[in-house]
Order: C-alpha cells, then sequence, then structure tokens
C-alpha cells in the first residue's frame, strides 16, 4: 500500500469520515484514496481558509474533531488566521497540510511552516518517516482532541509514493466524564453555597451536556440559572432562565444578578464579557467548576474550585447538601420564573423608505425560521442584537465565529455547521464586509455542495465599525464606505438564490422566500449606516 492510501484508511479507521479541503501537489492523492477507496466524504472548499474554517465549524457542531487538508506553502499561510480561531476557541481541528521535499531546496513554495504554525498558539506534528506515519498521525489526532486546539500534521511530499505496510494504529482517549476531584474544596464549594442568600448557577460551554443536573442543583438551592454567551440558550424553555449572564443580559436578569451573592460557574471561563470587567462578580462568592484545571481562575480567582464533570459535580455537590440537611440557602424571585431571558421588543422603529430597521428583521427571523434551526453570526457591529435577538434549540447549534475578532468566518463556518447538523437549515448572519471579505467564495462553496444555508446580509455599506470610530472623534467617515455591486444579484450570480429587504414589504417577501428556498438564499438587508452607534460589549 502506497504512504497516501494507508493515511486515508487510516483517517477512516479512527473514524473520520468528513473531511473539508483543497487539493494541491501534497494531498490530491490521498483525498481521491480517502474519497474513491475508502468511501470518506470530502468537501471541497474555494480557499484553503474556507477549508480550515469549514472544519473549525464541523467541529464546533459534533464535538468532535474537525479534519481538513491543505497543500504545501501558500496553502498552508492562507490556514493561519483560522488556527489562530481554533486556538482562541479551544476547538480541536487536525490540519493535514502537505510540505515541499525538504531536498528541494530552490521550490519556490518552500517556506517554514512549523515556524509559521507554532506562531499561531496551534500545535506541530510532524510525519518522521513513512515507517512511522500511521503511528505519527495517530499522535497528532490524540493532541488535538486532548488539547482541545489544532494540530498540523505536516506530510512532505516525497513520502506520499513510498511502500508501507498498514498496521491500525489505537487511539486511546481520556474520559472525564463522571469525573469529580473530591477532597477539601468540593467541601469549600458545598459550604459557600449553603451559605449563600441568592445563589446564581452559571454554565458556559463547558457545561453543555450537564443541563438536567444543573437545572436540578437550581432547584435544590433556590438559584436562577444563566450562560454564557458561549452557553446560548441550554436552559431555553426552563423555569428561572435569566438567559445570557454578562453585558448581554436582559434589563431583568442584570437587577437578579447584581442582587446575587453567590454565583456558581460550570464550565465557564468567567472572562470579561460574561463578569463586565469584573462588576458583576465583584462582592460575590464565586464558585468555579470545570473539566480543565487550566480554565481556573484564568480570568477570575474564585473563592473555590472544584476540577470534574459538571453533571457530576453539580450531583455531588446536590448530595451533600441533602446529606446535611441543609435547607434550599436561596429563594427564587417570582418576577423571573418567565421571560427574563427575553429583551425588549418595544423599540423606536428607524425604517424609512430605503432602508429597514435590523432589529425589526431580526425579530421577524425568530419569528419564522424553522425552530431546528442552526445558527452562525458573523463578526460585526450588527452581532450584539443578532446574539439578544435570535435564539437557538441549544447550545451546540449556536456558533460564534469571534474569538480572533476576525470578520469573514462565517459563509464557511455555516457551510461545516450544515455538515454537523445535516437535514437542518443554517443561518448565518453577517455584515456586508464580512460577506464581500471572506464570504464570496464559500457561497458557491454550498451552491456547489447542496448546503441549506440562509445567509442574512445586515448591510450598512461598508465597514460600519470603522465608520463609527471616524464619526467617535468628529471625522470624515468615508473612507469606512464602499460601492458594493446588488449582493441578491451577485448570488444568483453564484448560483443561489438572492432576494433585497427594504422595507417591511420587502421583508415578507424575504420570508416567503425562505419558505420556498431551493438553493442556498441571501437576503441583502439595507439598513441605515447611522443606525448603531454603541459597540460596547
Amino acid at each position: 500500500m502506497r504512504l497516501y492510501q494507508a493515511l486515508s484508511k487510516s483517517l477512516m479507521d479512527h473514524g473520520v469520515t468528513t473531511m473539508f479541503g483543497l487539493i494541491g501537489d501534497a494531498n490530491l492523492f490521498m483525498v481521491d484514496a480517502y474519497v474513491k477507496e475508502f468511501g470518506g466524504t470530502y468537501i471541497a472548499a474555494a480557499n484553503e481558509i474556507g477549508a480550515a474554517v469549514m472544519a473549525l465549524g464541523y467541529a464546533s457542531g459534533t464535538g468532535q474533531l474537525g479534519v481538513a487538508t491543505v497543500t504545501h506553502g501558500p496553502a498552508t499561510t492562507n490556514t493561519l488566521t483560522p488556527l489562530i480561531e481554533g486556538v482562541k476557541g479551544r476547538i480541536p481541528l487536525l490540519l493535514l497540510c502537505g510540505d515541499t521535499d525538504i531536498a528541494d531546496r530552490d521550490n519556490v513554495q518552500d517556506v517554514s511552516q512549523r515556524d509559521l504554525i507554532v506562531a499561531t498558539g496551534a500545535g506541530f506534528e510532524p510525519l518522521r518517516s513513512p515507517k512511522t506515519a500511521l503511528r505519527d498521525l495517530s499522535i497528532a489526532m490524540h493532541r488535538a482532541i486532548v488539547e482541545r486546539r489544532p494540530i498540523a500534521f505536516n506530510m512532505p511530499v516525497n513520502f506520499q509514493w513510498a511502500e508501507v505496510d498498514y498496521e491500525p494504529e489505537r487511539l486511546t482517549l481520556p474520559n472525564v466524564k463522571g469525573l469529580v476531584a473530591r477532597g477539601d474544596e468540593l467541601d469549600n464549594a458545598a459550604g459557600i453555597i449553603a451559605g449563600a442568600r441568592k445563589p446564581v448557577i452559571l454554565a458556559g460551554r463547558g457545561a453543555m451536556d450537564a443541563k438536567a443536573a444543573l437545572v436540578a442543583l437550581g432547584e435544590r438551592i433556590g438559584a436562577p440559572l444563566a450562560t454564557t454567551l458561549k452557553g446560548h440558550d441550554l436552559f431555553k424553555g426552563e423555569r428561572f432562565n435569566l438567559g445570557i449572564f454578562g453585558t448581554l443580559s436582559t434589563p431583568q436578569a442584570i437587577d437578579e444578578i447584581v442582587a446575587s451573592d453567590c454565583v456558581v460557574a460550570f464550565g465557564a471561563s468567567l472572562n470579561k464579557f460574561t463578569s463586565a470587567q469584573g462588576s458583576l462578580l465583584q462582592g460575590k462568592r464565586v464558585v468555579q467548576i470545570d473539566a480543565d484545571a487550566a480554565a481556573i481562575g484564568r480570568n477570575w480567582n474564585p473563592d473555590a474550585a472544584v476540577i470534574g464533570d459538571a453533571a457530576a459535580v453539580a450531583e455531588e455537590i446536590r448530595q451533600l447538601l441533602d446529606m446535611a440537611e441543609i435547607p434550599p440557602p436561596g429563594v427564587r424571585n417570582p418576577a423571573v420564573e418567565s421571560g427574563a431571558d427575553k429583551h425588549p421588543t418595544d423599540f423606536k422603529d428607524i425604517s424609512n423608505d430605503r432602508t429597514i430597521d435590523p432589529r425589526k428583521v431580526l425579530l421577524r427571523l425568530e419569528e419564522a425560521l424553522p425552530a431546528d434551526r442552526v445558527v452562525v453570526t458573523d463578526a460585526g457591529r450588527f452581532v450584539l442584537d443578532s446574539w439578544k435577538r435570535v435564539s437557538c434549540p441549544d447550545p451546540a447549534s449556536y456558533h460564534l465565529t469571534t474569538n480572533f475578532g476576525s470578520i469573514g468566518l462565517g459563509v464557511p463556518w455555516a457551510v461545516g455547521a450544515s455538515y454537523a447538523a445535516p437535514g437542518r437549515p443554517v443561518l448565518l448572519l453577517t455584515g456586508d464586509g464580512g460577506f464581500m471579505h471572506g464570504g464570496l467564495n464559500e457561497f458557491n462553496s454550498a451552491v456547489r455542495h447542496q448546503r441549506d444555508l440562509i445567509v442574512v446580509v445586515i448591510n450598512d455599506g461598508g465597514y460600519g465599525a470603522e465608520e463609527v470610530q471616524f464619526r467617535a472623534r468628529d471625522l470624515d467617515p468615508s473612507s469606512a464606505f464602499f460601492e458594493w455591486p446588488e449582493l441578491a444579484d451577485v448570488a444568483v450570480a453564484l448560483g443561489g438564490e438572492g432576494v433585497t429587504v427594504r422595507t417591511a414589504e420587502d421583508l415578507e417577501q424575504a420570508i416567503a422566500a425562505i419558505a420556498r428556498r431551493a438553493r442556498p438564499l441571501l437576503i441583502d438587508v439595507k439598513v441605515d449606516p447611522m443606525w448603531l452607534t454603541d459597540l460596547s460589549h
């Protein structure tokens, strides 16, 4: 068996049935074998950035390893921004990147790939020799999953035709489900909770699988429930759900959080957005529970810290309180039993005959879209209202592409997310700058791969965040504006469908277009550049 075949077979044997990529000299035979000989699903991107971002979207949606492959040189350097996005988002990604022949000194695509990749914070694992290749690949996969970050597996092009004996490699992964570090810290955490009078339970992305245990603990201690942005809608439909804890909280939720005296955080990093620069935690006892020891105290020094699985620790604390016959320490406020997670819908409508208030559009989408939707948000000044007004079924269905603050990752991320949730529509909320920056190429990829994608472009005619900064200093903002083509026409030219929304009547036509869509659909929402000036979050 040739090495390129062995690598393809090993991927399938390790359960990698979906791979994103763009082929070139160093990976084309591997991809061909992966599909034609071993039955893998390969999604071809138009650009290497798109391939890597698709894999991030897939990993984010499935909770499993995302896999992308590119060739060497400029193909690999194109993946640097997605690698940083994955590092900052702690997303397990395996990047199978080719490399030039080490003996080919004058190869035009030769570059020190290791130095570039390591600089992103991603890991680097070389294919050392044809003899060790399958073991090397297994190590790279293990590292990506356990370290929860991208790992680049570097494959010299001159090895791919080597003859090798195929011997399956076993990949053994640690299982932290059910893990609880018992001892003084667990007792200390239970004691702090028992002594609280107005506790709040906060769940982050690391507590996605702990909903039932956290709801039960909330009932036991009389605590309302809240989430970080990445835990969005974990407690959707539950009583005493405050929604997002932090700078995106509803007015009702803020009142409850401010009045609380103890925050019990599960799988939440307690970053500056969740804590509102620390103001929402100041003066409160904080208990932090996380399966990742490195996450404890990273952003806030807790009064008690427990390393362990969120569900298991929540159940253990509940049992400790029961055994000690401690009555519920808190009393829930009846005023927040329902609706505290919903932002007010009574705002001054700024629509006119040329543009529409984007909040109006977001609320209508919230009503009209299928309940099982997947939601992806690109970066841009539109995003704060999007986070507040558009919901999803659960945190796994909610994708943020903002870990590195890059615009333009939304369309490829949505393509990847669609493979993580087959049969479900994917809504992407993006800006015009983000779509033009990184969406054009991969919108056509969505068409080619027949994805059920609804792209809503909040179009203020330029790079709005920069326009806001110019105006804040009384400067001419004209350099932030662009004369884009009509994006609905562009979508049609790329093989999809497109509609333009300027008025309430147009909006209803767009809703009708969503209902009858047969291809990826782009909705170009024309908004006034002055519609938003507050970018605080």
